[in-house]
C-alpha cells in the first residue's frame, strides 16, 4: 500500500511522513523529489522547466520506482510528495492502479494565514518556491485536490498528532500503532 502526503509545499508532508513511518510497521518513506533530483542531474538537461512534474518521465518513474520497491520490500510506502496538477495526479494513480497498488490519498491542509506564517518562520529568509505555490494549491483544494483525497485539516494540529490521524485512517487503526507519548501533544 501507498499512503500518499499531498499538499503545499510548507505543510508539513516531510516531518509528518516520518511519523507515519515509524507508527506503521513494516514501512518505508519514499521522496518522490529524489527521482525528480536525479532527472535534473541529467546534462545536457531536459526540456527547460521550473518544476521536474513538468517532465513525463518524472511521473512515469515514480509509479514505476514505488512499484519496484514495493516489489521488493513489501509493506507500506509512505511518500510525501505535492501534486497539484489533476492530470499528474490521474497519471500517477491510473499507474499504480495498474499494478493493483492501494493508494491512501491524504492533503495536509491549513488556511492560507497558518501556511504562510510556517514558510514564513521556517527559515531567515522565506523561501519564494514554497510561498509561490500557495495560490495554486488554494485553486487544485477548490478544484478537484480536497475532492480526491482525504484532508487532515492541521491549522491546530502538531506534526505528531496528524500522522496518528492518518495512520488510524489509512489502517482503520488495525496496524497497532505505537502509542504516541503525551509530550508529542496527542
Amino acid at each position: 500500500m501507498i499512503v500518499w502526503l499531498n499538499g503545499t509545499h510548507g505543510a508539513g508532508k516531510t516531518t509528518t511522513s516520518v511519523l507515519v513511518q515509524q507508527l506503521i510497521p513494516g514501512s518505508r518513506v519514499f521522496d518522490a523529489e529524489k527521482v525528480g533530483e536525479t532527472l535534473m542531474d541529467i546534462t545536457p538537461g531536459l526540456p527547460e522547466t521550473d518544476n521536474f512534474q513538468h517532465w513525463p518521465p518524472w511521473r512515469q518513474l515514480v509509479v514505476e520506482t514505488a512499484r519496484r520497491v514495493l516489489d521488493y520490500t513489501g509493506g507500506t510506502l509512505v511518500m510525501p510528495m505535492t501534486v497539484l496538477v489533476e492530470q499528474y495526479w490521474r497519471e500517477i494513480s491510473t499507474g499504480l492502479a495498474r499494478h493493483d497498488i492501494p493508494v491512501r490519498h491524504f492533503v495536509l491542509h491549513a488556511d492560507e494565514d497558518t501556511l504562510r506564517g510556517r514558510i514564513e518562520g521556517e527559515h531567515p529568509v522565506p523561501s519564494p518556491f514554497r510561498l509561490k505555490y500557495l495560490e495554486p494549491y488554494a485553486e487544485a483544494a477548490r478544484t478537484w485536490l480536497h475532492a480526491e483525497a482525504e484532508v487532515v485539516d492541521t491549522t491546530h494540529l502538531t506534526p505528531a498528532q496528524a500522522a496518528l490521524q492518518i495512520v488510524l485512517r489509512a489502517t482503520g487503526g488495525s496496524s497497532g500503532p505505537v502509542l504516541p507519548r503525551p509530550e508529542d501533544g496527542c
